[in-house]
């Protein structure tokens, strides 16, 4: 069995948030929680765990630029968009397999920017809150 053990890097992400090509995006964080909790009964020690809800929290960063752009076409409320994000690495003009994850429903919960003396841009960060995230598709 053959494999390629190369590494994907930064320079090989592609993001893409509600059909637009985040090209000033400077990263992106999302986790998937499981709620679970443990059942008592007879005795001190749990008898088996017990699985709830998933929840989905998502973290894009970006320039200022990046972000006056979004929050320009969503009539200046970032509150106010409901989209996918999806996000490839590999580049197949490289011979790269290419790898898609997509979180659906982003929903951003704040907005934060950024901006210290010295800095030469401002940097937002927008976590939010997503419906799912798929792998692999």
């Amino acid at each position: 069995m053959a494999f390629d053990s190369r590494e994907y890097g930064w320079g090989d992400v592609t993001v893409i948030y509600g059909g637009r090509d985040l090209t000033r995006i400077r990263g992106i964080k999302w986790s998937r929680k499981k709620e679970r909790e443990e059942l008592y009964a007879k005795g001190n020690d749990p008898i088996t765990i017990q699985d709830g809800n998933n929840k989905y929290d998502v973290e894009l960063t970006m320039t200022q630029a990046e972000f006056d752009a979004i929050e320009a076409a969503a009539g200046n409320d970032i509150f106010s968009i409901s989209a996918d994000i999806e996000f490839s690495f590999g580049n197949p003009l490289n011979g790269d397999a290419m790898k898609t994850h997509r979180v659906i429903g982003f929903r951003a919960t704040e907005d934060t920017l950024e901006l210290k003396q010295g800095d030469k841009y401002g940097e937002y960060t927008v976590p939010g809150i997503a419906l799912r995230i798929d792998k692999n598709v």
